[in-house]
């Protein structure tokens, strides 16, 4: 990855259900281009499922080009089940990266966290709250996958700053 002027993350918080993805152009002054959530259907296969996964992912990179993909590590919940889904999810999105050699900004948690209000156990609503007064949007009709994808993203941006990538 080379440093630019102006670089663009596709931001993906991975998931089974819904997978919230954010579209982040750096530069200047960073903003979100797009944002959105894709849902699964839970009548559908698992295969389809991942498919849907797969083809929008596929699409917003064909329509964004990023230059590099952050996600979100997988986070161990009690719910067995629940993880080995998010985990197939994630495996789609590190494929897509791998075919069309984007780079993987990889954070935990606790990392997104950390870059979005200073503290590494923050609560759900203090970063949603950071996501806001950072951004200087409303986020009050957007998904908590969504704005999860969106403070993924905005802490990418402060490690490729911190790594000297932008």
């Amino acid at each position: 990855m080379k440093s630019n002027t102006e670089q663009i993350i596709l931001a993906i918080d991975p998931g089974y259900d819904r997978c919230g993805v954010a579209v982040i152009k750096t530069g200047t002054v960073t903003t979100i281009e797009h944002s959105w959530c894709i849902t699964t259907d839970k009548k559908e296969s698992n295969a389809q499922r991942l498919a849907v996964i797969f083809k929008n992912i596929d699409e917003a990179i064909a329509t964004y080009t990023p230059d590099a993909i952050a996600l979100e590590t997988l986070f161990f919940s009690v719910n067995k089940k629940t993880v080995m889904a998010v985990a197939e999810s994630r495996g789609v999105i590190v494929v897509l990266a791998g075919i069309h050699t984007i780079p993987l900004i990889e954070l935990s948690p606790q990392a997104v966290k950390l870059g979005m209000t200073g503290s590494g156990n923050a609560d759900k609503t203090s970063v949603q709250k950071m996501v806001a007064l950072t951004l200087k949007i409303d986020i009050s009709k957007k998904l908590d996958d969504e704005i999860d994808a969106i403070a993924l993203g905005m802490a990418a941006v402060g490690t490729m700053r911190l790594n000297n990538y932008l």
